[in-house]
Order: structure tokens, then C-alpha cells, then sequence
């Protein structure tokens, strides 16, 4: 098994969080998306714990609400001390309406409309992350008219590869998120950004990417932001009192993932910065993360039922099931990865490899491809392993 919260029952049946899979299908129909809470709060805890012990007082993960936004998380998410990070204003509404503090929630976004500020502002919401100079202005005019001074956290992107997949990999020069530090671009919007009248810079944001396993690429991240910071120091006074080093480490979809000790590279990055911080006598500054893959997707799993089996002659043999890339984009969009199971049939011996393929009239939807499956039949639940993120807040209506 992946992941410990996952079992098999004296049934033969695949069990989340100790519930049968194939009972939960039977009660809410599927597809189904499930989400064990017990795993969620197990996994705020290992970086509001590690986070706690290791890095300067005042820093916090906050959880990254594109990975999975719906009102009843939020109250989990408060109960654990995380911060949260919302991109837009439906993800500002939702964390609004689950009772979660506007002042604990960091606004981000490299399209902020004007009407998006204004909402923002309105509610409160704590931080602002800013792109672009023009956002810059814009929020300084709005802060300005409702007689507020607005803290803000600037985006400036590091200039680094952590080699991850392209699609997910924000921490390039060329990247439409934040200002580059390499053309000098950086240091212009920050200097920009201390003449704002209505707004309080209290320091940088920086993404490198999703699906990170280790800590160098974020010792990298905090090297080239130091360096960034005290030559900002030295030349226009600004000591920056925050780092938010973005969100990133993976999470097992397969087995051959390798298991990520988040503790571990928590403990590490946050020697590398005590040690970069003393070598340049520069004050330590809180740091926020942004986990939001690594908080739900393992607790998550997709439940299908299967409607057809067929064999192409000479090619290869194919499971359809009800559902696919209207609730789970990422194989059409990335071939993502995936463990999936024959939830009724734990056990059992494969008799083939499979397609498992949607409903959609798309060649593209697929949920999975060479997958090892004991026989099935219409009607049995095949689950799907790690779909907690970007499966519900990616799909959509076709």
C-alpha cells in the first residue's frame, strides 16, 4: 500500500481511513471523491510541528487552496494553525464561509482584476503577494481609498531549475509569475514598492515548483534570496522580515515514488538559513510555506465504476469507467501518474494490463495506462490513489 491509512478488510475490500471503499460507493454513488480528515490533520501537523521547532518564531505553512478549495476544510485547517493562500476570489469566499480568519489568508495571483483587489481589501484578507508593478499601483489606489495601509509580500522569482516537470517548474527567469532577481527587474519593483504610500512591504515571495522531494532546491531558493536581500539592505535600507519560499515537496503517487521525510527537509532548510543569515549578519526572518499537494493528496482517493472491458485484438485491452478527465485532468494534461486499485478484488491476481479510460468522447481521456488488474466486471469500483489535489479543483463541466 502507498500510504498507511489505506488497508484491505476480511472482505477482500480495499478500506480509507478503516471505511470500506466499496460500502462508501454504495452509499454516495460514484464517481466519488474521498478524503480522510484523520491524514489531512496528520499532515498539517508535520509542518506546523517541524515548522515549530526549527524555524524562527512567527513562521507558519499555509496551505495552498488551489490544490483543493471547498468550505469544509477550512475549519480543519484552522483547528491545525495553518495559514492559507488563495488565488482568487471564489477560494477567498469559500475560506470565508468555512470561519477562517481573513487576516490569516495571503492573496495571490499574477491577474489580480481590479474588482479582485477590491473584493480582497473589503474582506480584510491579511497579505496581498504582488506580481507586477502595475498591480503594485493599483492596490496602492485601492488601499488608499479605503484608508488602509495593506501588507504585502513581493514576488520575485529565484532563477533556478529544480527539475521538475516543466509545467510545474515557476521558479525559471522566464516564467509569467513574479519579477526575475537576474535582470535587476527585482530590485526596481521593490524600491517601487517602498515609495507606495498605502501599502507595507514586508518582504519576498518566491515558487520554484511542485513535486520536490528534497531540500536543496529550496537551500538554492534562500541563497540567491539572501544575496537579493543584503544588496537591498546596503542600498535602499529595507530589511526584509518575511520569506515565503512557496510550496513544493511531493508526494508517493506510485510506488517507485520515493517516501519524502518533510520533517527532515524542514529541519534542513532551516539550518541552511540560520547558517546564511549569520555568515551575511542579516536578522532571521520568518519563513511561510506553501504546502498544498503534500496536505491532501494522499488523503484523497477517486472511486469509479466500472462500465465496460474489451479487448483490442493485436493491440491492447481497455476498462471504462464513469468518470475521468471531467474530474481528474492531470493524465490528459501531464500523463500524470497514478496507483489505481480493483477496490472489491485487493488480492487477487492480475490477469492482463489494462487502459483505464473515461466517458468523455475524447482520445485523450484517459485516467491511466498500463495498469495490472485481476478480472472485472460492469458494476465493480476501481479506486484511484492520491487524487486529494488538483483533482476536484481542476474539473469541470464537459
Amino acid at each position: 500500500m502507498l500510504y498507511e491509512h489505506l488497508g484491505v478488510n476480511e472482505k477482500g475490500h480495499l478500506t480509507i481511513g478503516g471505511l470500506d471503499a466499496t460500502a462508501l460507493a454504495e452509499e454516495f454513488g460514484a464517481p466519488l471523491y474521498v478524503l480522510d480528515e484523520d491524514r489531512v490533520r496528520a499532515n498539517c501537523r508535520r509542518y506546523t510541528q517541524a515548522m515549530g521547532a526549527s524555524m524562527p518564531a512567527g513562521s507558519q505553512p499555509l496551505f495552498a487552496g488551489k490544490a483543493l478549495c471547498f468550505k469544509g476544510l477550512y475549519p480543519v485547517l484552522k483547528e491545525e494553525g495553518m495559514g492559507a493562500d488563495v488565488v482568487s476570489p471564489g477560494e477567498i469566499y469559500t475560506a470565508l464561509a468555512g470561519g477562517f480568519p481573513p487576516e490569516q489568508l495571503y492573496f495571490h495571483g499574477n491577474n489580480k482584476t481590479d474588482e479582485d483587489i477590491q473584493y480582497a481589501l473589503d474582506q480584510g484578507v491579511g497579505h496581498f503577494i504582488v506580481d507586477n508593478p502595475l498591480e503594485l499601483a493599483q492596490l496602492d489606489h485601492f488601499a488608499g481609498e479605503r484608508g488602509k495601509r495593506q501588507k504585502v509580500l513581493l514576488r520575485v522569482t529565484p532563477g533556478i531549475d529544480p527539475h521538475t516537470l516543466q509545467a510545474i517548474n515557476t521558479g525559471r527567469i522566464d516564467c509569467q509569475f513574479g519579477v526575475p532577481i537576474e535582470t535587476g527587474q527585482a530590485a526596481a519593483f521593490v524600491a517601487k514598492a517602498l515609495t507606495m504610500e498605502h501599502l507595507e512591504g514586508e518582504g519576498f515571495h518566491s515558487h520554484i515548483g511542485s513535486q520536490i522531494f528534497e531540500a536543496e532546491p529550496f537551500c538554492d531558493a534562500v541563497d540567491i534570496l539572501l544575496d537579493f536581500a543584503q544588496g537591498l539592505r546596503e542600498t535602499l535600507g529595507f530589511t526584509a522580515q518575511v520569506l515565503n519560499l512557496g510550496g513544493g515537496f511531493g508526494v508517493r503517487y506510485q510506488e517507485q515514488d520515493p517516501q519524502v521525510d518533510i520533517p527532515g527537509n524542514i529541519r534542513a532548510l532551516a539550518e541552511h538559513l540560520e547558517a546564511g543569515c549569520k555568515e551575511k549578519g542579516y536578522p532571521l526572518p520568518r519563513i511561510l510555506l506553501e504546502p498544498g499537494r503534500s496536505i491532501v493528496a494522499d488523503a484523497g482517493v477517486t472511486l469509479y465504476r466500472v462500465g465496460g472491458v474489451k479487448t483490442i485484438e493485436g493491440y491492447r485491452s481497455y476498462v471504462t469507467v464513469n468518470g475521468g478527465m471531467t474530474d481528474n485532468p492531470r493524465y490528459a494534461l501531464y500523463r500524470s501518474a497514478y496507483t489505481v486499485l480493483a477496490a472489491e478484488h485487493m488480492g487477487e491476481e492480475s490477469d492482463g494490463v489494462y487502459t483505464v479510460a473515461g466517458r468523455c468522447c475524447e482520445s485523450g481521456d484517459m485516467v491511466q495506462e498500463e495498469v495490472a488488474l485481476p478480472p472485472l466486471k460492469r458494476g465493480d469500483i476501481l479506486a484511484v490513489c492520491t487524487t486529494g489535489a488538483y483533482n476536484h479543483s481542476m474539473a469541470s463541466c464537459y
